[in-house]
């Protein structure tokens, strides 16, 4: 029955269609199955290229290892310890003892100006004379030093000053002051030499004594003309010496107590020394001055 209605409705198509109308339905069928084909082809390659892709991506090429050493750091220390240091000990200083202690009244006061005081004389190697400017001195060389004496002042412990001026003066010329002088060739002598030192003698027959050899002092004018201020202090046997009013050094000697006060001059070279002596101060030492020697 089934096939005979097949039948019947294949015999209707047959004979509704016409020959144009079928050739078109084949082409058109041939079209898709075409089209289906090259849908199905496209899929296989599409599928194909994931797969690979996925295989590369699944495994990589291995990469080269590269050992770096990292560089030592240093570390910064902006603010590094230090040590505190541990505090120094206060020194406690003791004062500078006087240089001159004990100096007091002003007994003499002379400015040199007046031969009642003074031994002015001349002869043929030397000359002391005595004008408005001062006791002059004039000593030859090769002579022994040109002394003159104050006429009455005599003294044992005293501070004594006097300004020198020197006029003619060079290399080893001598110029200064006298003290406890029993006479003209017998005393202590503060020496001024016009090289830029200054020394100490006891002088006496026999000649000088160096009680202080010659040491180089700033006070000390070089040559002439030049100008300072010699001082003494003297306390028993031990003396003070002083020029400029700047201590300079200190001595002892015990053979001459006490005695006369004076200036003196030597030529110590080849030609003659002259120096002019003005404004004598000598002052009274209390009874009980401090001794403790002073330091240089």
């Amino acid at each position: 029955m089934r096939s005979q209605v097949e039948g019947q409705v294949k015999a209707r198509n047959g004979r509704g269609r016409s020959p144009a109308a079928s050739s078109i339905l084949q082409q058109a069928r041939a079209r898709r199955t075409l089209l289906h084909c090259a849908a199905l082809a496209i899929c296989t390659l599409v599928a194909s290229g994931c797969s690979s892709a996925q295989t590369i991506a699944a495994s990589p090429v291995p990469s080269p290892e590269f050992t770096t050493t990292a560089a030592a750091s240093t570390e910064i220390v902006w603010f590094p310890a230090t040590e505190t240091p541990a505090l120094a000990a206060r020194v406690t200083r003791e004062p500078t003892p006087e240089r001159k202690p004990g100096v007091g009244e002003l007994v003499v006061q002379d400015d040199m100006t007046s031969s009642t005081h003074w031994n002015a004389a001349a002869s043929g190697n030397a000359a002391a004379t005595v004008s408005e400017r001062g006791l002059t001195i004039s000593a030859q060389p090769g002579g022994p030093g040109v002394v003159s004496l104050h006429k009455s002042a005599v003294f044992g412990d005293m501070y004594m000053e006097v300004t020198a001026r020197t006029n003619l003066c060079r290399d080893r010329d001598a110029y200064g002051i006298v003290f406890r002088a029993p006479n003209d060739v017998a005393h202590y002598r503060f020496v001024s030499v016009c090289d830029g030192t200054a020394a100490a003698e006891r002088v006496s027959l026999g000649g000088p004594r160096v009680l202080q050899p010659p040491i180089a002092s700033a006070d000390v004018p070089l040559g002439a003309p030049g100008e300072a201020r010699l001082g003494v202090w003297a306390l028993g046997s031990e003396f003070r010496f002083f020029l400029n009013g700047h201590y300079q050094f200190t001595v002892s000697d015990s053979n001459y107590p006490a005695g006369g006060v004076g200036v003196f001059v030597q030529a110590g070279g080849q030609t003659p020394a002259v120096v002019t002596f003005s404004d004598l101060a000598i002052f009274r030492l209390s009874a009980n001055p401090g001794t403790e020697t002073p330091a240089p």
